[in-house]
């Protein structure tokens, strides 16, 4: 399974493309989407659209996983991150592959087990999972192979909870507990 997680933003768009090969993560690439902050809104935004495309034609993911962040200290820059989110929404249903959310918390917690866990801890244990020699180029990369280790795992989980439990041989229609 490929894997690209992706860390929305207006001014810096993070992406992280992962594999699971024999239930290992394989780091196969990283990167940030940078824009200018004084062009207008709509041009950053089909500048992420155009870039993000261009790495889904050049990873071709079976899953894109995209961060759900939310931003309560000021409205016009939840706004903007939203649209940005947005976009990259759209550019994963473009290319017509599963999208999923990953919310900040679930982020943290599948990666260092700690919901509240620091940037620079998530960083540390992006580096450690992929076997990474040194670190992503950014906090924005870093964030994105999260999203995409994130989807990884619970993928995993989904699997395991979704199989049939086993059933014992001679318990079939026993009941628990006598009548």
């Amino acid at each position: 399974m490929r894997v690209i997680g992706i860390d929305p933003g207006t001014v810096t768009t993070g992406y992280g493309v992962v594999d699971e090969e024999s239930r290992r993560l394989v780091y196969v690439a990283s990167g940030s989407i940078s824009t200018v902050a004084k062009q207008p809104l709509p041009k950053r935004l089909k500048k992420i659209y155009d870039e993000l495309m261009a790495v889904f034609q050049a990873h071709q993911p079976s899953a894109v996983a995209v961060e759900n962040t939310f931003v309560a200290k000021n409205f016009q820059s939840a706004l903007k991150l939203g649209q940005a989110r947005g976009i990259a929404l759209l550019a994963a249903e473009q290319y017509g592959v599963p999208v999923y959310d990953c919310t900040p918390t679930e982020v943290k917690l599948a990666v260092v087990g700690y919901g509240a866990a620091r940037k620079d801890q998530v960083e540390v244990m992006v580096g450690r999972l992929l076997n990474l020699k040194t670190p992503p180029d950014s906090h924005h990369a870093a964030d994105a192979l999260a999203v995409a280790i994130c989807f990884i795992h619970s993928a995993r989980i989904r699997e395991l909870t979704s199989r049939p439990a086993a059933v014992k041989p001679g318990l079939q229609g026993r009941r628990a507990h006598p009548p």
